[in-house]
């Protein structure tokens, strides 16, 4: 049987979901501080378009289900995203989505290694 070698891209999407869902959990945190500190949804976004690029470039040889999680994980990031930007509602999605995306990508990473 044939490794197939490991995506970069995996990598990226874990370790940028890893950061991303950190930022989330740690930021309302930050915010009960009196630090001045206020959220900005473009912190998101940034991390919404390196997911997107991760996404795009590592489910070319993936499977159904790393697929599956990947995309609608990437969707309720961007569902979440995108009302926070547009109408100033805070869905709590993003968690969830980061999950997702960790999950999607190990799973992929692991059957690249096979």
């Amino acid at each position: 049987m044939k490794k197939t070698a490991t995506s970069p891209y995996d990598i990226l999407g874990i370790s940028s979901a890893t950061i991303c869902l950190a930022h989330c959990l740690v930021f309302p945190l930050l915010a009960i501080l009196p630090l001045g500190i206020s959220h900005n949804p473009f912190i998101d976004l940034i991390f919404a378009i390196i997911g997107v690029f991760a996404i795009l470039k590592s489910i070319k040889k993936s499977n159904l289900l790393v697929i599956t999680i990947l995309i609608i994980s990437m969707s309720l990031i961007w569902m979440s995203i995108l009302s926070e930007l547009l109408l100033e509602i805070h869905l709590n999605l993003i968690g969830a989505g980061g999950t997702g995306m960790i999950i999607g990508h190990f799973l992929n990473y692991k059957s690249h290694k096979k």
